[in-house]
């Protein structure tokens, strides 16, 4: 992979943290915990869980994370993809893509932090699902259908990570991007299934700040959208290599 690439995946890892903490994904955690393991809170917040316990969380919050990682990864490859065909039949046409990409992601920050409020992204839109398929088979189609149903505040995070998706001209850049993306996504998850205790606890100390998380995270898009749209994150990754010389 390229320079540009290795900043582009840190992004995208980045992104998968930020849009765990978003208001529309992390005050669900508990009840997702709850809905996919078929344990009760009581089970869940004990400081030290039986040994049943631990392992049912990680096998159906690995199954989960699985589930909703293959619909984003498919979107990435299909993004790389779309984006290859692109550059070509047209010459220039990558280049045009990675600027109106740019200012898309820019857009998505400007939603986020308040400055620009855009109807299509407003309103709920999550996929509920009352009663969980049994088995596990059952927990990976939850993780599908919580991939499917985006919510306001997880589309313009993901967007963003699509568009450097759809700007790298790859299928493989594409699965690379999303599959670190889903990793920043699934990592918290699975660690909050496992220290649910201590993630009650941090859940009710942080509640407070979720708006201006947000805010921080729009700031971040606009500032990924200028770089992407003036091609900085090549020259970013350089400094960053003569910053920190890799040896070998």
């Amino acid at each position: 992979m390229g320079a540009a690439a290795d900043v582009s995946l840190w992004i995208a890892f980045t992104a998968g943290i930020l849009s765990f903490f978003s208001p529309c994904v992390l005050p669900l955690i508990p009840s997702y915990l709850s809905y996919i393991t078929g344990l009760s809170f009581n089970q869940l917040q004990e400081e030290h869980p039986e040994r049943h316990v631990r392992i049912t969380v990680l096998r159906h919050s690995l199954l989960f994370i699985a589930g909703f990682s293959l619909v984003f990864i498919s979107l990435g490859a299909l993004a790389g993809v779309a984006s290859g065909a692109l550059m070509s039949s047209l010459q220039e046409g990558l280049g045009w893509l990675q600027k109106i990409g740019g200012l898309l992601i820019f857009v998505f920050g400007m939603h986020l932090s308040g400055i620009l409020q855009l109807g299509f992204l407003l309103g709920e839109k999550r996929v509920h699902l009352h009663d969980k398929p049994h088995g596990y088979l059952g927990t990976v189609f939850v993780g599908i259908v919580f991939a499917a149903g985006w919510t306001p505040c997880i589309g313009p995070v993901l967007g963003a990570i699509l568009m450097i998706a759809a700007t790298s001209g790859q299928a493989g850049q594409g699965i690379f991007l999303l599959s670190a993306y889903s990793l920043g996504l699934g990592i918290p998850f699975l660690l909050s299934g496992f220290l649910f205790h201590g993630f009650l606890g941090f859940f009710k100390r942080f509640r407070v700040y979720i708006r201006l998380f947000e805010i921080l995270t729009g700031v971040l898009l606009m500032l990924v959208g200028v770089m992407l749209f003036f091609n900085l994150l090549t020259g970013l990754t350089g400094w960053l290599y003569r910053l920190m010389p890799v040896s070998g």
